[in-house]
Formats: structure tokens, sequence, C-alpha cells
């Protein structure tokens, strides 16, 4: 019951099903279910209480 742990991490298992069922699906229900799967990373450095400028590090093209 517990051998798959020995190989990977749970992320590392629901990664793995989730691009299967994303494979499954047909093409219009695959490119949408692939772009909610995208996100934009960016950060931010607060300093005394104010927000400075926010860096976008891997940006998602739409």
């Amino acid at each position: 019951m517990t051998a798959w742990r020995t190989v990977f991490t749970y992320n590392k298992y629901a990664q793995i099903t989730a691009r299967a069922l994303r494979n499954s699906l047909k093409e219009e229900e695959r490119i949408i279910a692939e772009k909610r799967g995208l996100t934009t990373v960016r950060y931010q450095k607060w300093e005394n209480g104010a927000g400075g400028q926010q860096v976008v590090l891997n940006e998602v093209k739409q």
C-alpha cells in the first residue's frame, strides 16, 4: 500500500495523476484545464509599512 511512497512524494504523485487526467480530456477542455494550471509569481518588498515595486518572476503569456 505504501510502495509508491518509496519512489516519489505525494506531490509528485498528484502531479502525475493531474497530467494524466488533463491528457485524457478532449482538446477544448484540455486547453482550458492547462490554462488553469498556469500561475504568475510576483513578490514585493515591504519596508516601514509601505510596499515597494512588484517584481514578476514568471509571467504567464495569455
